[in-house]
């Protein structure tokens, strides 16, 4: 009796855990597949990004250009992982430098440096070193960066290779159509065509490559990263695989501006010229002076560009009606290695070091607060400023309907033209853009002129944004 009821109960136990794991096995089957990246488009005003299903987007990137080349898996993971934690989406990347280049594992990604002829070995094994070339190195970038939520701006193949001739237009086609096919299902791709060079010279390589990555992958975004101090919509803003633009401000100062258009460091300038060109499209400063990087680039005896000048360029461009910023430090741009020898633009600092730069970290209260108030209705409205000034001087100035917000650089007096947005009373406060912080000043009658100091001294890079909301 007592076996038979041990027996009994043995069954039933076994019943029990044959059910635990049905229901187990039920529950894995019915979880939802993980979800994908958000698909990005233009917002209905044609002037921001937004996912399909109608979320503002606000772009924050970073310039990892040499990222498929210099880092090996463990330092990508390393890479995209603190600048998700930062607040970036997007990581700006070179996705052939030259036409030599080979990653960091030895694998050369072209044959006989010719563009038309990727150098694609079968299966994608990191194990065996004969299937793991530099393509199956972009694409487990890829992976991990969708992990991590990330898009990747891709430039196909950057600028010098074909400035210098060494690419003609039926290599580029060819080329642009094995990036179309090899990567047609990736969905955290936005393709930057060009790569630091002028639009008005090989257009039709550029161009070329734009169509057939447009045409091939319909749903990812595409513009063209152009030279320092000139802009996509220079030449491409009335082509139809052009979906926004990008501008270059660059890194010269006032006084090393050389350029035509004079903006000197004013890179809210391009925005104000895009944002009134129609057909209407969304704009950006792709490549701003970077921080740690010699002012006006070439000369390493020269001052270097700080946190303060990044903060800066973020807020004048992104007030003045932009879509989105991208960031830059010399030493990560370039991946600078572990070493003491200076490499390009006299870096010296190793680039898992540069991660945590100042400007790096406060990169994300840009995006914060430009989510932080209704985002589609955003416009840029200088006439917020009744004491307007130049240079260091300048007050950019956003607004919606019931918020408006206004960067001074340099701590000095705002003196704000009230009743811009609605209400009899305004709310104000100011937002510290080093560390994302606001303090409230107080209620104040929605009209007339009224004067706001912010605290501390007169002094560059003392910045601060003063936010009016209605009462």
């Amino acid at each position: 009796m007592i076996k038979t009821k041990q027996l009994l109960f043995s069954f039933i136990v076994l019943g029990f855990l044959v059910s635990c794991k049905e229901i187990k096995k039920e529950q894995v089957q019915n979880e939802p597949e993980m979800e994908g990246m958000p698909k990005l488009e233009v917002s209905e005003n044609g002037h921001y990004f937004q996912t399909k299903e109608g979320k503002p987007f606000f772009w924050l990137g970073d310039t990892g250009w040499l990222t498929f080349n210099k880092l090996d898996r463990d330092e990508i993971k390393k890479y995209f992982s603190d600048r998700k934690d930062k607040g970036f989406n997007v990581i700006q990347i070179m996705t052939i430098h030259s036409l030599p280049v080979a990653n960091v594992y030895g694998d050369s990604a072209l044959v006989a440096q010719d563009l038309s002829k990727p150098l694609v070995t079968e299966g994608n094994s990191f194990e065996n070193a004969n299937e793991y070339d530099y393509w199956d190195h972009v694409d487990y970038a890829l992976d991990v960066a969708k992990e991590e939520g990330l898009f990747l701006g891709m430039v196909p193949v950057w600028g010098s290779p074909v400035s210098d001739g060494k690419v003609n237009l039926e290599q580029a086609k060819a080329y642009a159509n094995f990036l179309a096919a090899r990567f047609k299902e990736r969905d955290n791709i936005i393709w930057l065509v060009g790569g630091d060079t002028y639009g008005n010279e090989n257009t039709e390589i550029w161009n070329a490559i734009g169509s057939i990555l447009k045409a091939n992958n319909p749903e990812r975004l595409v513009t063209f990263h152009p030279r320092g101090r000139t802009d996509s919509s220079d030449n491409f803003h009335n082509e139809n695989w052009l979906d926004f633009n990008m501008f270059q401000s660059g890194h010269r100062r006032y006084d090393q501006d050389d350029t035509e258009r004079n903006y000197g460091e004013d890179n809210y300038k391009f925005v104000q010229v895009d944002f009134n060109l129609k057909p209407t499209k969304p704009t950006l400063d792709g490549e701003p002076s970077y921080e740690g990087i010699p002012q006006g680039l070439h000369d390493t005896l020269q001052p270097l560009w700080n946190d303060n000048d990044v903060r800066r360029y973020a807020y004048w461009s992104v007030f003045a009606g932009a879509a989105g910023f991208t960031y830059g430090n010399n030493h990560i741009m370039q991946m600078h290695e572990n070493h003491s020898k200076p490499e390009a633009y006299g870096s010296k600092t190793y680039w898992v070091k540069a991660l945590d730069a100042p400007g790096a970290t406060q990169m994300q209260y840009v995006k914060k607060l430009m989510l932080k108030y209704p985002y589609f209705e955003r416009v840029p409205d200088e006439n917020l400023v009744a004491n307007q000034g130049e240079k260091y001087d300048y007050k950019s100035a956003t607004r919606g309907d019931g918020y408006a917000m206004i960067y001074v650089y340099n701590g000095k007096t705002i003196s704000v033209s009230m009743g811009k947005i609605k209400g009899e009373n305004v709310h104000a406060g100011w937002y510290n853009p080093r560390n994302g912080k606001t303090t409230d000043i107080g209620v104040f009658k929605n009209e007339g002129v009224q004067d706001f100091k912010p605290s501390g001294e007169a002094v560059d890079g003392n910045d601060w944004i003063l936010i009016l909301t209605s009462k």
